[in-house]
Parts: C-alpha cells; sequence; structure tokens
C-alpha cells in the first residue's frame, strides 16, 4: 500500500467562528471531497473537525482551524492508504494538494469578501 499525505495552511482574515461555518454541514464535504465519504468523529466547534475517510482514499482528515492575530490559520491534513503503486499515490498525492489549497484560496476570497488589508476582520 502507498500513503497519500496532504498538508495546506492558510491564512484567512476571518474569525475561526466564520471558517468553522462552512464546514459545518454535511453538504458542504460532499461539494468538497465529491469522491470521499466522510465520518465525523471529532466537532471541535471553531478549532476544526476530524473525520474516518472512505471511497477513493481510507484514512483519516483533519481540518484545524488556528485562530492567530485579526483571523485564522486554516490547518488541512489528509492522511491515506491507497492500492495505487507509489508513483500512482504521488500523482493522487499531488492533485490532492492542489485541490487543498484551491479551496483555501477560494475561501479566503468569499470569507474575506474584499477585505482591504489593514482593515478588522468582520467578527462573526
Amino acid at each position: 500500500m502507498a500513503a497519500v499525505d496532504v498538508v495546506d495552511e492558510t491564512f484567512l482574515a476571518v474569525p475561526p467562528e466564520v471558517v468553522a461555518a462552512v464546514f459545518s454541514r454535511p453538504e458542504s464535504w460532499r461539494r468538497y471531497w465529491p469522491d470521499l465519504h466522510l465520518d465525523l468523529y471529532a466537532d471541535r466547534g471553531a478549532e476544526g473537525y476530524r473525520w474516518a475517510v472512505t471511497g477513493a482514499l481510507t484514512g483519516t482528515m483533519e481540518v484545524w482551524l488556528e485562530a492567530v492575530l485579526d483571523g485564522t490559520v486554516l490547518h488541512y491534513f489528509l492522511r491515506a492508504e491507497t492500492e495505487l503503486s507509489a508513483r500512482q499515490a504521488r500523482k493522487v498525492a499531488g492533485a490532492r494538494q492542489l485541490a487543498a489549497k484551491t479551496l483555501a484560496l477560494d475561501l479566503k476570497q468569499v470569507l474575506e469578501d474584499g477585505r482591504r488589508p489593514g482593515v478588522p476582520p468582520v467578527r462573526a
């Protein structure tokens, strides 16, 4: 078995509660990760969520929300095993890394909603 490990961190200039709300509904999970079946095992509220993952990959996934300065660092972790070869697993990991960063930057654009530098974030 080959491993697929994805780690990403992105700063969002909004409070953790705002980011947590994005991930709080199972409908959003299916939109962000349509090929994964997620079983929530830790709802940490404004600190994030942890899931057991099955489907295209088998393992665990976490969104950890860390309050930093006037916003949140969105930490994303995916640890999984696959029946793919090591080479194919690296390609899958690369695609998942790109998808994680795309998701984070999309959230940044939507949640910050045109916030100008130096302007405090909107509170939840």
